[in-house]
């Protein structure tokens, strides 16, 4: 059962899908779970594997999940102690209304999917950019219409590699299936094929309600200036998707500190994104939603 519930919360943390596992410490008494059982939660329609034990205990745990897949998608770890009889008295224990009579200790945790970056561009940004990325621990794929920007000797560590047609690239995908990746840049030699990958990745993402923010859905960056925008959110209203829609793309990529090279640009790129991840204002202020 743990090899299951581990393996299924690496699963849904590869779908960029925040998770909460909780695992019994300790026990002693009479108790419905064992130490060493695990439960974990989804932010994916809150679905869940595992248990603890099952019964009020189980219950009180999963809407403890729920309650922090709502409230909060930051790292977090609590331990609770509950007390399996309604009088269960002591210091930090929750009573439950129970006749086990016994004593169980519960760590629940919440662990946030790291950056999953599709390179889309393999050139001089593309590489710099996948060696910050490597330095900090976080995963990337490339593609490349160019088969030698895609190689693994200048990509070693990508989980994806492809150089084909953009057309073809994305026949395979879906607005679903984009979901493992928490970020798209679009780094292209060609204005012309950053274009078109544009405007396939928004029509796959053209569905009601959609935020591209990095959690169900990535986020979607693009290299360039703002006259390069200006014609691409053009291009992409006169195909009919919407200003919404386009709204959310970040064009130009990167914080604003002067960068230049690809290196500097790297940094840039990676500092952007790092803040969204963690919610935070590069100001010094955390951000609020809603």
């Amino acid at each position: 059962m743990t090899a299951h519930v581990l393996q299924w919360v690496l699963s849904e943390l590869g779908q960029q899908r925040t998770v909460v596992l909780a695992t019994v410490l300790n026990t002693s008494g009479s108790v419905p779970g064992k130490t060493g059982a695990r439960l974990a939660m989804s932010s994916s329609q809150q679905s869940w594997v595992g248990t603890v034990g099952g019964a009020g205990l189980e219950h009180r745990v999963l809407q403890r999940c729920r309650n922090l897949l709502t409230e909060q998608h930051q790292p977090f770890a609590e331990v609770l102690t509950y007390g399996l009889n309604k009088g269960a008295k002591g210091y930090e224990v929750t009573p439950l209304d129970s006749l086990c009579g016994g004593r169980v200790s519960i760590a629940i945790e919440v662990m946030i999917p790291m950056p999953h970056v599709h390179i889309m561009g393999g050139g001089h940004c593309g590489e710099a950019l996948a060696t910050t990325l490597d330095s900090l621990g976080w995963s990337y794929s490339v593609h490349d219409t160019r088969e030698d920007y895609v190689s693994i000797e200048k990509y070693p560590s990508a989980l994806e590699r492809s150089s084909a047609a953009v057309s073809d690239l994305l026949k395979n995908e879906s607005a679903s299936t984009l979901g493992r990746f928490s970020d798209v840049l679009l780094l292209g030699h060609d204005w012309a094929e950053d274009q078109d990958r544009l405007l396939g990745l928004l029509t796959l993402l053209n569905v009601p309600g959609v935020s591209l923010d990095g959690r169900e859905h990535p986020r979607i960056g693009v290299i360039g200036s703002r006259s390069k925008w200006q014609a691409f959110e053009q291009t992409c209203l006169e195909t009919g998707l919407p200003q919404t829609l386009l709204d959310q793309v970040i064009c130009p990529i990167g914080l604003n500190i002067g960068a230049q090279s690809p290196e500097e640009i790297a940094v840039a790129v990676v500092a952007q994104i790092m803040a969204m991840h963690k919610r935070v204002d590069p100001n010094g202020t955390t951000w609020r939603q809603g």
